[in-house]
This record gives structure tokens, C-alpha cells and sequence, in this order.
């Protein structure tokens, strides 16, 4: 009988400027916002080389030509990149075609920086399109990482669910891309980001919730993946990072492995052969 193994899975969407241009915010104040994640961006990969940890980054495209640099750093120390779009768009208000041109150009600017595309994706905004699992089937992906059916285990992404309102839901078929799902719960800007009036809780509530999280996953499960999803420029505060330490620590201390994000859609195949 396999030991009980709970994988920890780090994830960075580094959205910088990209986030509020595709909010039509273009003044100096918003870009500035979008601006400091390359400075939390750097005190990530401080902490993660501190301690050894590789992680996945999901950067839009138009963060990877904005600062090639960067992104360039992020790789040579390791990181995993993953897609998430070029502009930082929704993909559920793009038609089919628009839709595969974000994938492309996102890809591209990916191949630029690490001589490789992507083979995970997630979405702006974690919504998607009728079409994206089949796009992204069709672009050569073997994950996604924007949906929210189950908390800790990876599923089999749906094709051709039919879904109208006043009628009960036709599901469609099992794909071969695999869904990392993800949470509200265990990302950090509603808890931390001040946004339509919500966000700026204290990091001493949001630690408690995000390793309650890893504790139930532990006792209840004898495999699961924890998913964290974090922003550079939320998490990279001063404040917030103390408290990702102390999570990091108690993460590791209470057996958690670290993997990337592909690392763990891998394992979990390896284990339902």
C-alpha cells in the first residue's frame, strides 16, 4: 500500500501591467499597480530559492514582451511557465477564433523566453469559453488549471456540457486534458486586494485558512494536490510575505512535497494507470 503523499503546488499568475490594461485601465496609477509585481516577482524568487522550491508561473504574454528579463529569471531559476492568455482576457467573450489567437501569441512569447510552449493553462479571470477545452486539446495541452470541481484531486476536463438555464445540465464527455482545479478560498487577491470594496484582510486569518486547508486535505486524504494560487504584486507586500514564510515552513514541516503544477498533473496520471 502506497504511503500518503500531499503534493503542494505554488502557483504565480504574474499578470503586472496586463491585468488593468484588459480592465481599459490605462493611467499612470493602475500601470504603476501592475508595476510592482516585478518587484514582489523578485522577492518570490528570493524566497523560493531560500528554500528550494520549484513553482508554476502563469504569465500573459503581454507580461513576457513587457519585461523579457523578468520572466527570462523565472525560468533559468527553475519555475514552470504556463499560459494565461496573451492580453489578459476572458476567453468566454472571444469567439472561436479569437480565442485560439490568444493561445498562439501567448504560447509564442512563452517559446521566446524558455525555448518551449506551455503545457499548462489557465484562464483570465478562471472562466472559459464553450470551446477551450477543445482549443486547448487542439494547441497540444495536457492541463488546465482554472476550474473549480473538486478542491484537491485532479479530474478529466468535460467536452460538450450543455448548459441552459431552466434545464437540468447535460453533461458532455471526458477529455484526455486534465483539470488542476483551483479556489477562491486559496488565492490571494480577494483575501488581500482592495478591489470593488472587498480585500486587505490581516495575513494571520488567511494563514489559518490556508493551512486549515492543507491539514484537512492530510488527515482526510491519502493523495491530493493543494493548489495555492498567488499575485506577485498582492502577495509580494512586506506583510504578506512574512506570513507565506511561516506557511511555507509549516507546509514543509507537516510533510508537504512541492511540485510544479505539471508535476502534479503527472503524478496523478502515473497513479490512475
Amino acid at each position: 500500500m502506497n504511503s500518503p503523499r500531499h503534493l503542494v503546488c505554488l502557483t504565480f499568475d504574474f499578470d503586472t501591467v496586463a491585468l488593468w490594461l484588459a480592465l481599459g485601465k490605462t493611467s499612470p496609477t493602475p500601470v504603476s499597480r501592475g508595476e510592482f509585481g516585478v518587484v514582489g516577482a523578485e522577492r518570490l524568487l528570493t524566497l523560493l530559492a531560500r528554500r528550494g522550491i520549484r513553482s508554476t508561473w502563469f504569465i500573459p504574454g503581454l507580461t513576457i514582451d513587457t519585461y523579457p528579463d523578468t520572466c527570462r529569471a523565472i525560468h533559468e531559476a527553475g519555475h514552470e511557465i504556463g499560459h494565461h492568455g496573451y492580453d489578459h482576457v476572458s476567453p468566454a467573450g472571444l469567439t472561436r477564433d479569437e480565442e485560439r489567437v490568444q493561445l498562439v501569441r501567448g504560447n509564442d512569447a512563452i517559446e521566446r523566453i524558455s525555448g518551449a510552449p506551455a503545457r499548462g493553462y489557465r484562464s483570465p479571470a478562471w472562466d472559459l469559453s464553450r470551446a477551450s477545452v477543445d482549443l486547448l486539446l487542439e494547441q497540444g495541452f495536457a492541463y488546465d488549471s482554472s476550474m473549480m470541481g473538486h478542491d484537491y484531486l485532479p479530474y478529466q476536463a468535460r467536452s460538450g456540457d450543455t448548459v441552459e438555464a431552466g434545464k437540468p445540465v447535460a453533461f458532455g464527455s471526458p477529455t484526455a486534458l486534465v483539470e488542476l482545479p483551483v479556489s477562491w478560498s486559496l488565492d490571494d487577491f480577494p483575501h488581500f486586494e482592495s478591489f470593488r470594496g472587498a480585500g486587505l484582510k490581516p495575513a494571520t486569518g488567511v494563514f489559518e485558512n490556508w493551512l486549515g486547508d492543507f491539514d484537512w486535505l492530510a488527515r482526510e486524504l491519502p493523495w491530493g494536490v493543494y493548489t495555492l494560487t498567488c499575485h506577485p504584486f498582492v502577495i509580494g507586500r512586506g506583510h504578506r510575505l512574512l506570513m507565506l514564510e511561516r506557511l511555507l515552513d509549516a507546509l514543509a514541516k507537516r510533510g508537504g512535497a512541492f511540485v510544479t503544477a505539471r508535476e502534479a498533473v503527472e503524478e496523478h496520471g502515473a497513479r490512475a494507470q
